[in-house]
């Protein structure tokens, strides 16, 4: 098994993104802003773009509160001239987002006009596939303005975390579908009015749809699908634009699992549709693995020596002592099994293993530690 040499991804100066990607629960947020510290106390502006909206991130770096802007952590870097590093860390809007990709591609009076517009409202709030595409814009505003050394993306727990990477075909299928095309048509010309003009079929057509959603949502849509019909191809043309840049070798792909059945099956997915698009993936973040202080000592051993103690003399806190360490060696073994599903199917993939912390990072101190142990080449 290949290690994983996180320091050199760190202070590679190409390295410019890191996506860390895994299922829910297994520490992801926590390893982004282990990197981020890590990176930022290595002499490099860095800042952590989290999608999930949980705020562990927020409280481990002692943030109140984390919002579409950037924000420094303090107590990370130097402030003087020279080259030390900043840590800076925010959390998606996809509404304020997609209200500045709208204020930036047109008009004030055309964006007052589609902020307005309820069918807007509703899906640059809340409609299926907005957080993944906004992902993508917020990462290339973070990229074009060439302000970081080092951007790193903590994405959603769930494999919808690799979603964005669809965001350019699913949106280039919505701007080119028929619907889209038909709900544009009336809007167009003039509304209700080219309803009536419209041929038999589409009048069926319109009169099936508007018993669906109801004019009024109908209209709505028609509206915003028109205000909007000059910025779509700057659309698709972005995000196609990030996707590309994901493929380049400054970007690096950190997959992170616990050592559990769903964890490294999710992590198998991740890996292999990376492999599949062509993404640069870096390798596995096995987190939370445990370890014995006497490895050389098996389980089956350990029970057997307190058999022995409890019968020969009743000593009762050793016999303990070498239960507990059986039950530990034993997971330890469970763990190494487990880990095997994903080594064995990805050989080529670099792994680092992260011990298991006693308690929860809550702090930066305990950021450090995760970083420390992230870096270890054994």
């Amino acid at each position: 098994m290949t290690v994983l040499d996180i320091e050199a991804l760190l202070t590679d100066p190409k390295t410019r993104i890191i996506v860390c990607c895994g299922s829910g629960g297994v520490g992801k947020t926590t390893t982004a802003a282990a990197l981020g510290l890590r990176a930022a106390e290595a002499g490099r502006r860095t800042v952590v773009l989290t999608i999930d909206p949980a705020r562990r991130l927020a409280q481990s770096m002692g943030l109140s509160e984390l919002d579409n802007v950037p924000r420094r952590v303090k107590g990370v870097g130097g402030t003087g001239e020279d080259d030390s590093g900043e840590l800076h860390a925010m959390m998606l809007d996809m509404k304020r987002t997609f209200d500045e990709v709208v204020l930036a591609h047109t008009d004030a009076d055309r964006a007052e006009e589609i902020f307005a517009n309820p069918f807007y409202q509703a899906m640059s709030s809340s409609f299926s596939g907005t957080q993944e595409y906004m992902a993508m814009e917020k990462l290339s505003q973070l990229r074009a303005a060439d302000e970081w050394d080092l951007i790193i993306v903590d994405t959603p727990p769930s494999r919808s975390a690799l979603d964005f990477l669809d965001a350019p075909q699913n949106l280039a299928r919505f701007l080119d579908g028929r619907l889209l095309k038909l709900l544009l048509a009336p809007a167009k010309t003039g509304g209700r009015g080219m309803l009536k003009m419209m041929s038999a079929s589409f009048g069926l057509f319109s009169r099936v749809i508007t018993k669906i959603l109801g004019t009024q949502l109908l209209d709505d849509v028609s509206t915003f699908v028109a205000a909007l019909d000059s910025m779509f191809g700057g659309f698709r043309e972005r995000a196609q634009r990030t996707y590309d840049l994901l493929k380049t070798p400054g970007t690096a792909f950190v997959v992170v699992a616990a050592p559990e059945p769903d964890a490294v099956r999710e992590a198998s997915y991740f890996a292999d549709r990376l492999i599949a698009e062509g993404m640069p993936l870096a390798g596995l973040v096995l987190n939370r693995v445990h370890a014995t202080e006497v490895p050389e000592l098996s389980a089956a051993a350990a029970l057997a020596a307190a058999e022995k103690l409890e019968r020969a003399d009743g000593s009762g806190v050793t016999a303990e002592v070498l239960r507990m360490h059986a039950g530990l060696s034993r997971l330890v073994e469970r763990e190494r099994r487990i880990a095997a599903g994903f080594t064995t199917a990805h050989p080529d993939v670099p792994v680092v293993e992260v011990p298991a912390e006693a308690e929860d990072v809550h702090d930066l101190d305990g950021l450090r530690r995760v970083g420390a142990a992230l870096a270890t080449k054994d």
